[in-house]
């Protein structure tokens, strides 16, 4: 693991904070008394402009993580996944014309495709720690299976209404919300990796002593 993606695992910890909070918006709406419920679709341009900042804000801390690491071929893909994320906001806060779905899941298939990827690549490097090699990979498995299921919608081998902005922010809050719980993951492996690495800094290994009695 490079040792500046190490330092920074707080940057990937935001990023599932704000993920977290996209996916929530994109579940359910409020109402005027205040109450919540289950969201059938988009009203007003603020909306569209909250979600729109709140995932350039998820791909700008994204992209941030893995430039400081950059020399790193691995951490390449973090910055394409923050750069998707990115694009997407930029799309949801500032295109005022109709927002094309099949852009959206080309955007999303680079996002899930990049940290599976990324996720596989990382649970190889964890062969002392099974328990956190078996998340990763699974966490990584299933970023792949989302991004073959937004594949799927682009070339219509899955048909999806356009008629029902419910079932695209459904899908929408779905991916998010698992990709918070995946940069999650991911922070807290590189956190514990950075406080493992301290402790052995401070305990180093015994030497072999030539004194003999």
């Amino acid at each position: 693991m490079p040792q500046t993606l190490i330092k920074n695992w707080w940057l990937l910890a935001l990023c599932a904070v704000l993920d977290a909070i996209y996916s929530v918006m994109n579940f359910f709406m409020q109402r005027p008394d205040g109450s919540l419920t289950l969201r059938t679709g988009v009203d007003h341009r603020d909306t569209l402009l909250y979600m729109g900042m709140l995932a350039l804000a998820a791909g700008a801390c994204t992209i941030a993580a893995g430039l400081w690491s950059f020399r790193k071929r691995q951490t390449s893909l973090l910055v394409l996944n923050g750069a998707a994320c990115s694009a997407l906001g930029l799309i949801f806060a500032y295109w005022t014309g109709p927002i094309a779905f099949r852009t959206v899941a080309l955007l999303l298939v680079v996002m899930a495709m990049s940290i599976g990827i990324y996720e596989l690549a990382t649970a190889r490097t964890l062969r002392r720690y099974l328990a956190d090699q078996w998340l990763l990979n699974a966490a990584g498995l299933a970023s792949v299976g989302f991004a073959l299921a937004f594949l799927a919608f682009v070339f219509h081998w899955i048909k999806l209404q356009p008629s029902s902005p419910a079932q695209t922010l459904l899908w929408l809050g779905s991916y998010f919300g698992f990709s918070a719980l995946c940069m999650l993951l991911l922070a807290l492996r590189l956190h514990r990796l950075g406080a493992s690495s301290f402790g052995h800094y401070l305990d180093p290994p015994p030497t072999r002593s030539t004194y003999r009695p």
